[in-house]
């Protein structure tokens, strides 16, 4: 706990002085986002990779709540996947040995959509397996933020998974703008202070994608966001939705040790 508290120490002193696979995105390698690993999940004897996560700390990965929920969610049908930029491929298998939903995930629509992963042996630090900063309690993004996503995900909506990393930058989205689209659906769907809205508005293209949820929305290999939600991938309209990291790093901080 105290490394991890550290960490947001120096990271909030930096920021105030600096004030899905991808869609649209270019192939990239594990040793540009050495924080990322594969959530993979086992269908009767067969693994594949299902999510993404964020490393922590050496026995903590944050990832989002719907991957690790269910009524027939089972810890030992997930395990993570690190120092690889292949798909289900390559780097180093952990097995998890419990996950904590934020208490508020399933009372408001997709609000509280991350998890910490617990995991069963420690992470051996390198150039590809490495813990990545995260934001302060409260510290909000300024909208037209430049943010990047990387995932191995599908490459458009309900398409394939892509074999190797890939990354995307995109921009942070007003808030208000992004909810007042959302409200508009024939079934509304509700975004709340606790997410971040990214994405080319009103261009499209772009995008985080199915099998990149609970991976990372980085600015400036900060942690900033965790994959959630959308409706489709890349759409011009409808921006992407992830969980906004700085609403709850007091109990990240709290409960990955």
């Amino acid at each position: 706990m105290a490394k991890l508290a550290c960490v947001l120490l120096l990271v909030a002193a930096a920021v105030c002085t600096d004030a899905k696979r991808i869609v649209g995105g270019n192939p990239t390698d594990i040793q540009s986002y050495p924080s990322i690993v594969q959530v993979e999940s086992r269908t009767g004897l067969f693994w594949g990779q299902s999510c993404a996560a964020n490393i922590l700390n050496s026995r903590y990965v944050l990832s989002a709540a719907h991957c690790f929920a269910g009524l027939l969610f089972n810890i030992n049908s997930r395990r993570i996947r690190a120092g690889t930029s292949n798909r289900a491929s390559g780097g180093i298998v952990i097995t998890l040995t419990r996950r904590i939903n934020h208490p508020s995930y399933g009372s408001l629509g997709m609000d509280g959509d991350v998890s910490l992963v617990q995991l069963s042996s420690a992470l051996v630090y390198s150039d590809s397996i490495a813990p990545v900063p995260i934001l302060p309690q409260g510290f909000e993004l300024p909208d037209g933020l430049p943010v990047v996503h990387a995932g191995w995900g599908t490459t458009s909506s309900g398409g394939l998974a892509s074999s190797i990393l890939r990354d995307v930058q995109i921009f942070t989205i007003n808030r208000d703008l992004c909810a007042s689209r959302y409200a508009s659906l024939f079934i509304p769907q509700r975004v709340t202070e606790n997410m971040i809205c990214a994405g080319i508005l009103d261009v499209g293209g772009k995008d985080a994608c199915q099998g990149d949820s609970g991976g990372p929305l980085y600015y400036d290999g900060i942690l900033v966001g965790v994959v959630s939600w959308g409706r489709g991938c890349a759409d011009a309209f409808f921006p992407g939705v992830s969980a906004a990291v700085s609403s709850y790093t007091d109990w990240i901080v709290a409960n990955a040790v």
